[in-house]
Parts: structure tokens; sequence; C-alpha cells
């Protein structure tokens, strides 16, 4: 008992160093101009909306001369917006909130969804969303198969060379393509993947008209996929749904049209969970 009081009693000790040491670091690389930034941001709540520079400085306890040279900067951002003398929180705040609770919404509404997709087909299912020139694999539901796959949550692809990207992308104008893709030739990455803006602006053509994609030996040797894209109550693609299939076609004929109808029925489902409706989108 004594051995064992005294191997709690080091990892304890162990702990509370390792917990200084991180202490000690995080002060040693602290921002001073951005913890008091943030600080300003966080004086507004439900009773405080509106504040002043003078109130500001008088909370925090700082100079009003320090504080006028911060708000300012929030000021440009967008973080608050000003009222006269008085001030209140900006739409750059709502917009990273709004962002946030969506990128929530997503996962936690698609979790059953994924699972019921790998389900109704027998095959791997997942739910992709886009991070720039990258997609990042966000939800997955492993399928029945022994096959060994590389691809688990937190994966991120190039999004030009796979149809889960491209239909991520189908929801970009040629302004934000163009953007994205500013060189002349694309990353080669696979043998069928388009080598150049023009060869991926006609994919995503034919993709947005389609309402789907589908892949056979795109991207991987040997996988097949179907993707249907997801919408947000503004229309707007936040979201990819899929299955793999560890097979070089997707044939018989029956089976690339049962997987069709599977992914795009469970892409729409989850759309209309996001508030999608295509009348009011439209509008």
């Amino acid at each position: 008992m004594i051995e064992t009081r005294d191997a709690v009693g080091a990892c304890g000790m162990e702990a509370a160093i390792s917990s200084d040491m991180d202490t000690a670091v995080g002060q040693r690389y602290a921002v001073p101009a951005l913890e008091r930034g943030l600080a300003i941001l966080q004086l507004f709540n439900r009773q405080q909306r509106v504040l002043t520079a003078a109130e500001m400085a008088r909370e925090l306890r700082i100079p009003r001369t320090t504080v006028f040279r911060l708000v300012q900067t929030l000021l440009r951002l967008g973080f608050l917006e000003r009222d006269h003398d008085n001030y209140r929180i900006g739409s750059a705040v709502l917009r990273l909130g709004f962002e946030y609770i969506a990128s929530l919404e997503v996962a936690e509404l698609a979790r059953p969804i994924v699972d019921q997709l790998r389900d109704r087909t027998g095959f791997s299912a997942q739910l992709v969303t886009r991070d720039g020139r990258d997609v990042v694999v966000t939800l997955r539901a492993a399928g029945p198969s022994t096959f060994a796959s590389n691809v688990h949550v937190g994966t991120r692809l190039p999004a030009h060379g796979t149809i889960l990207g491209r239909v991520l992308l189908s929801g970009c104008d040629d302004a934000a393509l163009k953007q994205l893709y500013p060189e002349r030739s694309l990353p080669r990455v696979s043998d069928h993947a388009p080598r150049t803006l023009a060869e991926l602006k006609q994919l995503l053509h034919e993709d947005r008209a389609r309402g789907y994609a589908t892949s056979e030996a795109f991207f991987e040797a040997d996988i097949s996929a179907v993707a249907a894209p997801v919408r947000d109550h503004s229309g707007q693609v936040v979201a990819a749904l899929s299955v793999a299939v560890q097979r070089p076609t997707l044939e018989p004929k029956e089976l690339r049209e049962r997987l069709i109808a599977e992914v795009t029925a469970g892409a729409a489902q989850l759309s209309h969970r996001l508030n999608y409706r295509p009348a009011e989108a439209a509008a």
C-alpha cells in the first residue's frame, strides 16, 4: 500500500509539474492585445448589450486610450458596431457563432442518416465537408466488408480529384473556382482527375445537372462511389453524403440505380433537416 501511495503521489506531482509548465508556456506566448480584445467582446451579454468606451475601460481596468485602439480594430473587422458613443456586438461575431452551430448541426443531424445509409446499402457511408482545396471526412460508418480502408474520420483528400470534392465544389461559381485554382494546371492526383480548371468545370456542370456524382476507380483503383450534395437553408452546398464500394465498377445496373437512389434520398433527408426548401432557396 505504501508503494501504491508513493506511486500515486509521484503521478500527482508529475501532473502538477506538467500543469505548471503548461501555464508558464501559455503565459510566455500570450498576446496581451489579443487577450484584451477578446475580453472586450466577453463584456457583452444578454443584460449588457450596449457599452461605451468608458464603461469598457472601467470594467477591464485599462486606459481609455488602449480601449480606443482595440475598439477601432474590432470595428474595422466587424466584431463591433457603433451607434454614436455606444458599441454593440457586430455581425462578424454572429457569423462565427452561426457557422459553429451549423457545423455541429450538420454532424449531429447526419449521424443517424449516415448509419442508415450504411445499413440499407451494406457499404461504407460517409459525410464529408470542404476545407479550401481539400475535403475532410467528418463522419463515417464502416460497412460489414473486411477490406481495410485508408479513409477514416479526419482524412483529407484533394477536392478536384474526388467525386466527394466535386459535389462540394459544385456549389461554387466560376469566380470562386478561379480563386481556389489560379494555376494553369491542376495538381495530378490520379490518371482520371481533371488536369485543368476548364476540365473541372465541365465535370461540375455535369454533376450539377444530374444532382449527384458517380466514380468508378476514379481516384482509387478498385473503389467506386456515389455522392450527393447536402444543402442548408440558403441552398448552399455544405456537405456531401456518399457510399463507397470495393469494386471497379457500379455494375450490375440494378446496384448502380439502388445506390444512387439511397444516397440522393439520404442527402435530401439531411438537407431537409437543415431547413433546405428548394422553392424558398430559389426565391
